[in-house]
C-alpha cells in the first residue's frame, strides 16, 4: 500500500490559484479512478477535478472557499501498490482524519460551576397542567388590560406571549407566572404566536460568500470603483416593434422559436453601434489604452441559482434573430446548469442586463469591467400618450444605460441611446443595411 497526491492541476490560461468551493467525496471514502473529486472556480468558471487513480481518501489539502495555488497538494489518496509518495509502511505527511493512537492526550479540563442567575420570581408549587378550552379567550372590554404583575408582564415579553391568550388563575383572573409556565406547555401557545406575530425572534444566520457569489462581489467592486460612471435614462415606444415581434412569432414561431424583445434590441445595439464605435470597447485603464472592435461580442448578463454571469454571443453583428434568440437561449441554460464553459463567459466587448418584466422602471446598471458601456432594460409597461393630439394607449419602456465617463461623453451617450430609440420605434429600420 502506498500514498497518491493529486495536486490542484494547472487549468491554463496563466491562472495561478482558485478557489475550493466543494468536496464530492470524504474521508475514509472509496474514489475510482475518473471520479469528480472536487469542485474548484476560476475567475469566470466552475471546474471540476477528476481522480487519476483509484484510492481512498486519507486527507484534504484545503477547505471549501479556501484559495488555493496551482500545484498545491488538493488530496491524498491511498492506493494499492507503491502511489507517489512512498509506501504504505510510512506515515502521510498530513495527518489522517483519525489522530494516531499514539497522540498524546490533552490535558482534562476542569469545570468549575456556574452560579446561576436569579430566577424570575416563581410560585413555590409546581406548574399546574390545565387542559384549556379551544375557543378564542374572552374579548377584553375597550381600553381592559390582562390582569398580572409588572413581572408577569416583562416574562411574558421576553417570551412572546401575549397574555390576552392567557388564561388567570388569580384572583380576579390575574395572570400569574405558573399560567405562564401551564402556557408554555399547552397547545395553544405556537397558535397564539403565530396569530400575533409579534414574538421574538433572536436567530442569525452566517453566510460565507464564497464561489461565484464570491468572484461577482469581487468583479462588482472592481467596476464600481476604477470606473466613473454616467447613466443615461431614456422612455422609448415599443408598441410598433412588439407588434412586429407578434407578428414575427405568428408567421415562424412554429418553425424557428418564438422571438422575446431581447434579440430585437440586440439588433438595434448592433447596428447602432455601426455609428458610435466607440461603445464597442475595452479600456485597460493600467496601460491607457481603449481597444474599439469591429466584432460585436454581445454580453447577456443572466441571472442563476448561484448568482450573475455574462456569457458572451460571438459575433452577434453576423447573426439574424432567430439565431441571435437560440444562442441566448442556450447560453442561459448553460449557465443555470453550471455547464458555461471559460470562453463562453469572457470577452464581452458590451452588455444588455435585462431583468424582464421586474425590470423596474429605472436602475443604475454597473459596466462590465473593462467594457465601456451597459444597456439596461427596464419592463414593458401599457400607459395612456398623446400621438396626434390623441390619447391612446401605448407601450412604454425605459432604457437605463451606463457609460465610463473616462471615455464617454455624455453628449455620446445620449446619442447612442436616441440611435438605439430611432431603431426600435421604427423597426423596419432593423433590417436596411
Amino acid at each position: 500500500m502506498g500514498y497518491h497526491v493529486i495536486k490542484m492541476p494547472d487549468i491554463g490560461e496563466g491562472i495561478a490559484e482558485v478557489e475550493l468551493i466543494a468536496w464530492q467525496v470524504q474521508i475514509g471514502g472509496k474514489v475510482v479512478e475518473d471520479q469528480v473529486i472536487a469542485e474548484v472556480m476560476t475567475d469566470k468558471a466552475m471546474v471540476e477535478i477528476p481522480s487519476p487513480v483509484a484510492g481512498t481518501v486519507v486527507s484534504f489539502g484545503g477547505q471549501p472557499g479556501q484559495m488555493m495555488a496551482v500545484g498545491s497538494e488538493l488530496i491524498r489518496l491511498e492506493v494499492d501498490g507503491p502511489g507517489n509518495v512512498g509506501s504504505g509502511t510510512e506515515a502521510p505527511e498530513p495527518a489522517k482524519a483519525a489522530p494516531a493512537a499514539a497522540a498524546p492526550l490533552p490535558p482534562p479540563v476542569v469545570v468549575e460551576p456556574v452560579k446561576p442567575a436569579a430566577p424570575a420570581p416563581q410560585p413555590a408549587s409546581p406548574p399546574v397542567a390545565r387542559e384549556y378550552p379551544e375557543t378564542a379567550p374572552r374579548a377584553l372590554a375597550p381600553g381592559e388590560k390582562p390582569l398580572a404583575s409588572p413581572a408577569v408582564r416583562k416574562r411574558a415579553w421576553d417570551l412572546g406571549i401575549e397574555l390576552r391568550f392567557v388564561p388567570g388563575s388569580g384572583p380576579a383572573g390575574r395572570i400569574l407566572h405558573s399560567d405562564l409556565d401551564a402556557y408554555l406547555q399547552s397547545p395553544r401557545r405556537a397558535a397564539s404566536v403565530a396569530a400575533s406575530g409579534y414574538a421574538k425572534r433572536t436567530g442569525e444566520q452566517q453566510i460565507q460568500v464564497m464561489g461565484l457569489r464570491r468572484k461577482i462581489a469581487q468583479k462588482m467592486q472592481t467596476s464600481w470603483s476604477r470606473i466613473p460612471h454616467i447613466t443615461y435614462v431614456e422612455e422609448i415606444d415599443v408598441t410598433e416593434v412588439e407588434g412586429l415581434r407578434a407578428q414575427l412569432n405568428a408567421r415562424w414561431g412554429k418553425e424557428r422559436g418564438k422571438l422575446t424583445l431581447l434579440p430585437l434590441l440586440a439588433r438595434a445595439v448592433i447596428l447602432a453601434l455601426r455609428e458610435f464605435p466607440q461603445m464597442n470597447a475595452r479600456f485597460d485603464d493600467e496601460a491607457n489604452i481603449v481597444t474599439r472592435y469591429e466584432g460585436v461580442q454581445l454580453g447577456i448578463a443572466t441571472q442563476s441559482d448561484v448568482g450573475l454571469s455574462v456569457p458572451v454571443i460571438a459575433h452577434a453583428e453576423a447573426l439574424d434573430l432567430w439565431q441571435t434568440a437560440a444562442e441566448i437561449s442556450r447560453l442561459a441554460t448553460a449557465v443555470r446548469n453550471g455547464k458555461a464553459t471559460r470562453e463562453e463567459l469572457s470577452g464581452s466587448t458590451i452588455t444588455i442586463s435585462s431583468l424582464g418584466p421586474i425590470g423596474g422602471i429605472v436602475s443604475t446598471p454597473i459596466i462590465n469591467h473593462p467594457e465601456v458601456a451597459i444597456i439596461g432594460v427596464n419592463r414593458i409597461i401599457e400607459r395612456p400618450a398623446f400621438r396626434d393630439g390623441q390619447v391612446v394607449a401605448r407601450k412604454l419602456m425605459n432604457l437605463s444605460s451606463s457609460f465610463d465617463h473616462r471615455i464617454i461623453d455624455g453628449m455620446e451617450a445620449a446619442e447612442f441611446v436616441q440611435a438605439i430609440r430611432r431603431l426600435l420605434e421604427t423597426p423596419a429600420l432593423l433590417f436596411v443595411e
